[in-house]
């Protein structure tokens, strides 16, 4: 994990960024790159129907979306979506219930400094400081 330097890279590797053809200031995007490992690729989007069971927070999102877009659509948005979870859950070595409580909730930032004691930033109302994953989660209960 240490050689990407941010999550989009980690889904441009495994391919499931789209495609993209703009041109006077309209986007048009298209099929996904289908860059990387195939079998990578399967496992993630196999692996967003158990998320789906199982956080349902992440279970309303697929559901917004597959209103909007195609269910295999939708189900690769999901996948993108869960490998950007992975990612930060092995970079700052922390379960899933934290990283989908910490990108549920608007007032702890995902990112922040890291260091030995893995510090974050967060900011609440009119203070701000520096706290360590343990009280983050503290925090926020």
């Amino acid at each position: 994990m240490s050689r990407f330097k941010h999550s989009g890279q980690v889904a441009s590797y495994v391919g499931l960024i789209p495609r993209e053809h703009s041109s006077g200031g309209k986007q048009r995007l298209g099929s996904i790159s289908k860059q990387g490992n195939r079998f990578l690729r399967q496992l993630l989007v196999e692996s967003v129907q158990t998320v789906n069971r199982l956080d349902e927070g992440f279970r309303k999102q697929y559901a917004a979306r597959c209103h909007h877009k195609a269910k295999g659509v939708a189900k690769v948005a999901a996948a993108r979506k869960l490998a950007v979870r992975l990612y930060w859950m092995m970079r700052q070595n922390v379960g899933y219930p934290e990283i989908a409580r910490i990108e549920s909730s608007p007032r702890v930032a995902l990112t922040g400094e890291r260091g030995p004691q893995r510090q974050v930033f967060v900011s609440g109302g009119n203070t701000s400081q520096v706290v360590t994953l343990n009280e983050r989660s503290r925090i926020q209960q």
